[in-house]
């Protein structure tokens, strides 16, 4: 399973983080989190990142999913990506994230694939112009966490829902 490290702008990272312990109920391990922020000193952080690709990485390798492509954080995980079986995605989303972690078992390039497309497909106009239900409903259902059919949503949620 490959380990994910996630490095942005402070506090993104670990704010994506937390998203997917809320959503997974608990988070999956060998998930990793750098928040960058304007004071830092960038070669601590990439030895930094070096040692947590090291920690994190497993038998199919590791992805690092950074913000903005040109910004101290890709410039930092862009050091990682001449490390063998590391791959660097730029622009992460939280649906770039959730696919990331549901396809973490696959090899490192399948990967890359499912989480680019969860970043991509994952954006939509919300109005008039948005997809249909079924639609949307088909670009995430492969991600998500199965609920047991006895699931009581209220209980989570509130009364108020999602």
């Amino acid at each position: 399973m490959a380990g994910i490290l996630i490095i942005a702008h402070a506090p993104f990272a670990t704010a994506l983080r937390d998203c997917i312990s809320h959503i997974y109920g608990g988070l999956p391990a060998r998930i990793g989190v750098m928040d960058v922020s304007p004071d830092c000193d960038p070669a601590q952080m990439v030895s930094f990142a070096e040692s947590e690709i090291a920690r994190l990485k497993e038998e199919n390798g590791a992805l690092v999913l950074t913000d903005m492509f040109g910004a101290t954080p890709a410039n930092i995980a862009g050091r990682l990506a001449s490390v063998p079986d590391v791959r660097v995605l730029c622009g992460v989303n939280l649906p770039m994230l959730v696919r990331a972690v549901c396809y973490r078992a696959t090899p490192l390039d399948t990967l890359v694939d499912k989480a680019l497309a969860g970043a991509t497909k994952g954006i939509h106009a919300i109005g008039p112009a948005a997809p249909a239900p079924a639609e949307a409903a088909a670009v995430t259902a492969d991600c998500l966490p199965a609920l047991p059919a006895d699931a009581d949503l209220a209980q989570k949620t509130g009364p108020a829902g999602l």
